[in-house]
């Protein structure tokens, strides 16, 4: 449960990392949801007592094991499960985190297991991401609704910010060619010709953005 490479950044948010930081890591075992090949596992391992990384995706997961195995890291494992149905209580975990990869049922499921005081912590999908497109994707969130969902979730936020990146162009070719590595998969969902009539019609950007946030269960 990942985005495709043409829509994650090329690694983990230094923001989220940051944030992360000012908890006591070295004492705390960490669940990454939606872990993919395991980018933001691999990069708290070294800080963390324990890091466990969770995916759908069997490909990914083992691709994850590999890459943390090359990187001689010890304390992270990976999981294959469905961050979306599975509990998380038989992982143990200290503190919750999520690479865009957020929904309403994996903020249930981490309120469900997190101690009071235990943070959750991720990076989601903004729903001006590829608004372009007008169709926003189902894990994307404003900044309202995500307070609305950690507040009802038994949540106090700590930190929530937005990240955005616009890039502008000249002409429909540049808009194009920028949407070039999302091209097949917009086919599929039926973004491109939303973005191609955008183009034509005169709009001249891409937008990508997240929000980056940080709570603390009440």
């Amino acid at each position: 449960m990942v985005p495709s490479p043409a829509e994650a950044p090329d690694g983990p948010s230094p923001a989220l990392l940051a944030l992360l930081e000012a908890e006591p890591l070295g004492e705390l075992t960490v669940l990454d949801v939606g872990t993919g090949t395991g980018r933001l596992a691999r990069a708290l391992a070294p800080r963390c007592r324990a890091v466990v990384g969770v995916d759908r995706d069997a490909r990914q997961i083992g691709e994850a094991r590999a890459r943390a195995a090359a990187a001689g890291l010890a304390n992270v494992r990976f999981v294959v499960g469905d961050v979306e149905v599975e509990e998380y209580a038989p992982f143990k975990p200290d503190m919750v985190v999520a690479h865009l990869c957020m929904s309403d049922a994996i903020a249930e499921r981490a309120a469900r297991v997190l101690a009071p005081g235990r943070v959750f912590a991720f990076v989601a999908f903004h729903t001006d991401q590829w608004k372009e497109t007008n169709r926003p994707s189902r894990f994307a969130y404003g900044e309202v609704g995500i307070k609305r969902l950690l507040k009802r979730t038994g949540f106090a936020v700590e930190h929530l910010a937005v990240e955005r990146e616009v890039r502008t162009f000249e002409t429909v070719e540049q808009g194009l060619a920028a949407a070039a590595p999302l091209a097949e998969r917009w086919q599929a969902d039926g973004r491109w010709p939303r973005y191609t009539k955008f183009l034509a019609e005169g709009g001249r950007t891409l937008t990508r953005a997240h929000l980056v946030v940080k709570a603390r269960k009440a």
